[in-house]
Formats: structure tokens, sequence, C-alpha cells
């Protein structure tokens, strides 16, 4: 349910949830602390990716981080749900423009999807965790 998604928005630089079913980060965090994710990575079925979509100089650390990340072994099967947050912030990316940056068609082996939203109203949130129910549903 919903309990998955606990704690995406905090301000801490990563989040992790609680369930072996999704790891969620904000690529906001240090290099250090980056560097320990791949020790949550088993079994993973799903990764929550919180982009601020009003940043478009990190975008490109998150490009890196999230190739770096769908390569490991531990990740194989999972799915990817972006979160292109900040959505009510003047002249933000949309996520059709953080979908090309990121350049998402490229990824052939991980069902995706991103979802723009807005975590001060919640805006968005239910409609990507539907998504993951959906792929939950589906047999993922």
């Amino acid at each position: 349910g919903p309990s998955v998604a606990r704690g995406v928005f905090e301000e801490s630089e990563a989040v992790v949830s609680t369930q072996s079913t999704g790891i969620m980060w904000d690529i906001g965090g240090q290099d250090s602390l980056r560097q320990s994710w791949s020790t949550y990575y088993s079994n993973t079925n799903f990764v929550f990716l919180v982009i601020d979509s009003s940043d478009t100089e990190r975008l490109t650390i998150a490009k890196d981080e999230l190739y770096k990340m769908l390569k490991h072994e531990d990740l194989k099967k999972s799915s990817l749900l972006i979160y292109a947050n900040k959505q009510d912030i003047k002249d933000c990316m949309s996520s059709t423009q953080i979908s090309q940056t990121l350049n998402l068609k490229s990824i052939k082996d991980h069902p995706y999807h991103i979802q723009p939203c807005c975590a001060l109203s919640g805006e968005g949130l239910q409609q990507g965790l539907e998504w993951v129910t959906s792929q939950i549903r589906g047999g993922r």
C-alpha cells in the first residue's frame, strides 16, 4: 500500500524504504552516501528515483547514477519509478524534458515510468504508486 512511499520526500540526503520490495533515493546525496547504496540492492523489485525538476545541473549526476544502478547485478529485475518532483516551481523542466535528458528510451530491460509530482501538495504521488501496483499485479 501507500506505506511504501513513506518518507520518500524527507529532507535527508538518502532515504531508504524499510520494505525489501523497493528502494528510493533523492540523488542529491553526497558521493560517500551514494557509494554505500549498493548494500541495499538485494531483493529490490522497484527503484524510486526522485528528481528535482528545477535543478538542471544535478540531472546529469542523476543520469550517471541511474545507469550505474541499473547495471548492478542485484537490480536486473527491478522496475523504475521516477518522480519528477517540484513541478510547481516556475520554469522547472517538464517530465518530457527530464525523460529526454535521462535518455529513458534507451532503457530496454527495465519497465519504467516517469511521474510528474509535487511532494508539497502530494499531487502525482498516488499515480506513481498506482503504476507500481499495476507492475506488481502484472507479475513483475
